[in-house]
């Protein structure tokens, strides 16, 4: 039999014709058991569709285009150089003139004893006063107390006092550079203007206050006299003042004794003599020179004896060894009235170790000015 048949529960409680006018498309209980559930994945569900937006094609770029933008782009950072370069020459802030260190002024006075120079060994004649006070070497340059001035700091200040140190060190210290075999370790601490003026005096000295060889070290000549003693004896001050904003001047004022003897006679134990040279050097620093570890050596006054009045130490100081007298002529003649470089001959006299001038008060044994008595000779 075809047709609809009745739900195995019996009819529907709606007889056909009733109310609900939905009922051919209720499914009866039978129906529902007998279909098969199954439920899609969302892939599924979305089904094979097209891409909402599609991918265009590159469009082609015409011909030249990329040559043109090269062209473009060396135009602009060749206007943005040029730009630069106008600003720099043009700038409305005046650059600071970098200032130049002014040639050495020296002054070299040789003394003169009254009596034949004491000849001994050194250590007995280490011993006498003021002497037995005096350090040994690098010992005997000793720093102040550091303070901070208006415009360099503690650390400043320390650092153009180690430069002068480092200076005394290697002028006044070094075997190498007491018997002229180098010159180089006192020429890097210089300023880089003074360097020429350095050389000429040491190749060609000269008394005219600007060339003198022993105004920048001290030196000897190694055929005539050698050291007896490489322990040299030191002794002396510094002091430091602000010279203007940009400028620190240092001033170092030592005493170096040594003992020597003949380069070429016999080495007799007590056949040594002493020497000794006192330095008053003025320094000057500013920032620049600070940070390259240099300086500006501005004035040179030293004393050395015992030498003849005429020894004319310019180039090399010439002691006078044990036993040696001096002679008696004065300084070299100048002619006020002549051409060419003026001289600038002194001489003093050398005071015996312990000898106080007449008149003088007595000084102390660890005093540096006991050593001489600067008197100029007529």
């Amino acid at each position: 039999m075809t047709g609809r048949s009745e739900p195995p529960n019996g009819p529907p409680e709606n007889p056909e014709g009733g109310e609900d006018e939905y009922r051919s498309l209720v499914f009866d209980e039978s129906f529902i058991r007998s279909a098969r559930m199954q439920e899609f994945s969302a892939q599924e569900r979305m089904g094979e569709h097209a891409r909402a937006v599609r991918t265009l094609p590159e469009p082609v770029a015409p011909a030249g285009h990329g040559s043109r933008a090269a062209i473009v782009l060396v135009v602009l950072i060749a206007l943005a150089f040029a730009t630069a370069v106008y600003i720099g020459f043009r700038n409305p802030y005046p650059q600071p003139v970098p200032r130049r260190a002014e040639p050495l002024r020296t002054t070299v006075v040789p003394l003169a004893p009254r009596a034949a120079v004491p000849a001994g060994s050194p250590e007995r004649l280490y011993r006498a006063a003021p002497l037995s006070g005096f350090r040994i070497g690098a010992e005997g340059i000793n720093f102040p107390s550091v303070r901070r001035t208006q415009n360099f700091s503690d650390s400043q200040i320390t650092t153009a006092l180690a430069t002068v140190k480092d200076y005394l060190v290697e002028s006044s210290l070094n075997p190498d550079v007491l018997t002229g075999q180098v010159r180089r370790p006192v020429e890097q601490l210089l300023d880089p203007d003074q360097r020429g003026q350095f050389e000429r005096s040491l190749s060609s000295p000269a008394d005219d206050g600007l060339h003198a060889a022993t105004g920048w070290l001290v030196r000897f000549d190694p055929a005539q006299v050698e050291l007896a003693d490489p322990q040299i004896r030191v002794q002396g001050t510094f002091s430091y003042t602000e010279d203007g904003a940009g400028t620190l001047e240092v001033v170092s004022d030592h005493t170096f004794t040594y003992a020597l003897r003949p380069a070429d006679g016999p080495r007799k134990e007590d056949g040594a003599s002493l020497f000794t040279v006192r330095r008053e050097l003025h320094f000057r620093f500013d920032r620049e020179d600070l940070r390259l570890h240099r300086l500006e050596l501005r004035t040179a006054h030293v004393q050395a004896g015992p030498q003849s009045c005429s020894a004319g130490a310019t180039g090399t100081l010439r002691p006078l060894l044990a036993g040696e007298r001096a002679d008696d002529r004065g300084p070299a003649a100048t002619d006020p009235y002549a051409s060419g470089r003026p001289a600038a001959a002194l001489c003093g006299t050398l005071a015996p170790l312990g000898a106080t001038p007449s008149g003088a008060p007595p000084r102390t044994p660890q005093d540096p000015q006991a050593l001489r008595e600067f008197r100029p000779r007529p």
